[in-house]
């Protein structure tokens, strides 16, 4: 008897296969925008189907390592990495993952919607660069931070122009190191202390719990200036060479790719998830720092500009892997019999498939709003945006995170037996999602942020005046539609009434989590409303059941299972 061996399902191409993405492109940047944008995609698209999809699995299979001393016992703290890993590297680059939003030539083309474009590219790379997309967002955080005015001249020019290069064989990225292990996201118990040198340059003296990208040549670390007060405010942010090459205090017979003095690499992690990326506990004596902005204003308002571009990169990492995964599981279903018929022919699968769809619809949504509303930051110095951005971020992130998780444990149960065997690679999906609603703060966190984000800065206003324009839209796609989300916009209303009136109550914090859960999802709506408002026939669907099972609860799988083949 011969044997039976399953097809391996190959998904379509991750650029022309996904039709949300490419009408949203059309809607954001216009016809002549998106003509401009196709042929970047496009290469980057066959760059994932191909080498990048092997540099992937390369990265994988091969973790990274760290060397702690050399063959003559002298201290390297040396973190090796796959020729998969540095694959990914040199593709993030040569794309422009990072340097789009930065390049005036990009700018000229699409002004304040480069982040737009930036966001599409992340869609097809992230999902399958190894989690190289870490090291990426802290490298646009980095970037971005390096930006402000505050910033000394000199110092932006030394570090950003490799940030943001093109070039494979100058581009960097950044690490970030700002949690200990006595506080995590308490970042108010910080301990690591900063002391100012006679050159201007400063020494930092600590220890960091949770750095990724180890292996980067630079890192943003927050440290406590001295004689600075407690609390988190007065942290400032500060820029540390990782290697000698880079470091003044490094003696001139020291190698280049040396440790910096005074950093030690105390592990790497051995994590969940993420396994390519080199993640480290390092601690600091005494190491070469340079201040980013004046270390004397209190700085954790300058380090929120690069934590709104790692959370709004969360997202996107979010949304892009829900849509790959979707992708694998229905040419799965396509492939796969079962039943005595094809799975994507089965109405259960159908509807489950179909259920996944709406939910990758409206994280794309979300991810894809908080780029847009990012570039008018950016460009165009827009206040509403920053005002809607403010509170935009942590919820895109926070919802994103959390259905990325679900969405990878149903797409490991779609392949059966086959998605819990690991050389399958479809374990990884549900292994790295657990990440998402973990890094740049928790569910609970991020509500938190959330409510401070509506009591003290009103950023719920304009957030509720999105829902409301959003009811006049869905009025002639759908009453039913519009009639829940004005109830929906009514209840929050109410929900944000109480909070601003009263932000420290037991119930109004305890509750926190659930009201941004359900702000999120009625944004997501309003998006996928916008989208369908503007002719989008997928997105008009997808709003209709994101609002019948998110909004109210409703089960979906009849119209699921009907419309799988529109939804993807």
């Amino acid at each position: 008897m011969t044997r039976y061996v399953q097809p391996v399902p190959t998904p379509q191409d991750p650029y022309t296969g996904d039709r949300l993405l490419r009408s949203w492109l059309r809607r954001q940047l216009g016809a002549d925008g998106h003509d401009a944008a196709q042929g970047r995609l496009t290469d980057l698209a066959a760059d994932v189907t191909g080498p990048l999809r092997a540099a992937h699995a390369d990265a994988e299979a091969h973790p990274p390592t760290l060397v702690r001393y050399d063959p003559w016992g002298a201290r390297v703290d040396r973190v090796d990495t796959s020729a998969g890993w540095q694959a990914q590297r040199a593709a993030a680059a040569r794309h422009a993952v990072v340097a789009l939003p930065y390049l005036e030539s990009a700018r000229g083309t699409w002004g304040a919607a480069t982040r737009v474009v930036q966001h599409a590219l992340l869609h097809l790379y992230g999902p399958e660069s190894a989690t190289f997309s870490c090291p990426v967002a802290m490298a646009d955080g980095a970037a971005a931070l390096l930006n402000l005015p505050e910033v000394d001249a000199g110092v932006r020019d030394a570090w950003l122009p490799r940030l943001t290069s093109t070039d494979p064989d100058t581009a960097i990225v950044s690490g970030q190191w700002m949690t200990e292990s006595q506080g995590g996201s308490d970042l108010s118990r910080s301990t690591t202390t900063g002391r100012p040198a006679a050159d201007g340059s400063w020494r930092l003296t600590g220890d960091k719990w949770f750095c990724s990208a180890a292996d980067a040549p630079m890192a943003v670390a927050l440290a406590r200036p001295e004689g600075a007060g407690r609390g988190s405010r007065v942290l400032a942010p500060f820029l540390v060479p990782r290697y000698a090459a880079d470091s003044p205090l490094a003696g001139a017979t020291a190698a280049a790719d040396s440790p910096a003095p005074g950093v030690t690499v105390h592990r790497l992690k051995d994590k969940l998830g993420t396994w390519a990326l080199p993640t480290a506990e390092i601690g600091l004596r005494d190491a070469y720092a340079l201040p980013l902005g004046d270390p004397a204003v209190p700085g954790l308002v300058r380090a929120m500009t690069l934590v709104v571009v790692t959370r709004v990169h969360n997202a996107s990492a979010a949304a892009g892997g829900m849509r790959r995964g979707l992708a694998y599981a229905r040419a799965y279903a396509d492939a796969r019999t079962a039943a005595g018929g094809r799975l994507a022919d089965n109405p259960l699968h159908r509807a489950t498939l179909g259920t996944l769809a709406v939910d990758a619809a409206a994280a794309f949504a979300l991810a894809g709003h908080a780029f847009a509303l990012l570039g008018r930051v950016e460009v165009g110095a827009d206040p509403d945006a920053a005002a809607e951005l403010r509170v935009v971020a942590p919820l895109a992130k926070l919802a994103t995170g959390r259905l990325a998780v679900s969405s990878a444990s149903e797409y490991v149960e779609c392949f059966g037996g086959a998605g819990y065997v690991e050389d399958t690679g479809v374990p990884r999906l549900l292994r790295d999602a657990q990440v998402l609603p973990i890094w740049e703060g928790t569910t609970n966190v991020l509500a938190l942020d959330v409510l401070r984000a509506v009591t003290r800065e009103d950023a719920g206003a304009p957030l509720l005046r999105r829902l409301a324009a959003a009811v006049d839209l869905a009025r002639p796609l759908s009453p039913a539609l519009a009639d829940t989300l004005a109830a929906v916009t009514g209840e929050l209303t109410t929900a944000l009434a109480d909070v601003t009136a009263d932000p420290r109550a037991a119930d109004v914090v305890a509750g926190a989590r659930g009201l941004a859960l359900r702000l999120a999802a009625a944004l997501a709506c309003a998006l996928l409303v916008e989208h369908a408002a503007w002719g989008d026939e997928q997105a008009e669907v997808a709003a209709r059941l994101w609002a019948r099972r998110r909004l109210r609860h409703e089960d979906i799988s009849g119209d699921a299972h009907q419309h799988l083949d529109l939804l993807c």
